[in-house]
């Protein structure tokens, strides 16, 4: 069975509804999704409205193919929540990097629930649904199968996340690069590459240069100045692989199912560790 997410946070979507909805109305509602019946889905803030094509039913009296209206919102965190939230979140440097290059960490949900509050959905009170469909139950199978969809479309823009819960990426990058930590890491993320300059030979040209005076056979040798005794370890950058990182763990690139980013990391630790054992 071919999965709607290929990301984390869309298998944790998923897996949140799951939790509180009846497994016969999700199974008609992936059937919905993939079949083409959700004609379109809009989503604007922490709203959700879409148009589903139903079926035929003349035990509801539903002789002609219907067309339904749907409507999901989601319950948006407050904006004096969101401010703690943005304030513990500029605090962890693991997490403001992330989320400054376009990713949203794995543990984000945990810096969230050690506040009462939860990013992913929660609970069925999370959730406000209507459908113009005649079934009683609440979600029915075609705002489960919204629900599918919504999910593959965070493959794409996993930071519809926040903007459900009431804060644009917009807003929640600019108020993360405003904290004192997230100013540092934007000056590492917006430094200027070097332009190409165009070379008239592949070889260094060399230089005559005169010395002004004659030096001592002692000076040619050892110097006027003694060397340091010491040399100091250039510090480590504050975010690793900033190159690979900056476009996500989906890139437009890059097709397959599994993370841009992990494969990559992968492929640095075979380089590093091979050929450990000649040394």
């Amino acid at each position: 069975m071919n999965k709607f997410s290929r990301t984390w946070w869309g298998d944790r979507f998923i897996q949140a509804l799951e939790t509180f909805t009846d497994d016969g109305r999700l199974q008609r509602g992936r059937s919905y999704a993939r079949g083409g019946k959700v004609l379109n889905f809009e989503i604007e803030k922490n709203t959700i409205t879409a148009q589903v094509k139903g079926s035929i039913n003349p035990y509801f009296g539903v002789y002609k193919e219907p067309t339904y209206h749907i409507s999901i919102a989601i319950t948006p965190i407050a904006k004096t929540r969101w401010s703690e939230a943005i304030q513990k979140l500029s605090s962890k440097a693991s997490i403001i990097s992330r989320l400054l290059l376009n990713e949203v960490p794995e543990n984000i949900e945990d810096t969230f629930a050690g506040m009462g509050l939860h990013l992913l959905p929660h609970s069925s009170k999370d959730f406000k649904t209507t459908c113009s469909c005649p079934d009683y139950a609440n979600p029915c199978k075609h705002i489960a199968g919204v629900y599918y969809l919504v999910a593959s479309q965070l493959d794409n823009d996993p930071f519809l996340l926040f903007e459900l819960r009431g804060l644009s990426k917009t807003e929640l990058q600019q108020k993360l690069a405003e904290s004192n930590l997230g100013k540092v890491l934007s000056e590492s993320l917006n430094t200027k590459e070097i332009p190409i300059e165009a070379s008239t030979s592949f070889y260094t040209q060399l230089e005559k240069k005169s010395l002004g005076q004659e030096l001592t056979s002692r000076e040619f040798w050892l110097g006027k100045k003694r060397l340091p005794s010491t040399i100091e370890v250039p510090t480590p950058s504050g975010i690793s692989a900033i190159l690979i990182k900056k476009q996500g763990d989906f890139p437009a690139f890059w097709q397959k199912d599994n993370s841009f980013i992990t494969t990559m990391e992968e492929l640095y630790q075979r380089v590093k560790t091979k050929n450990q054992h000649l040394l």
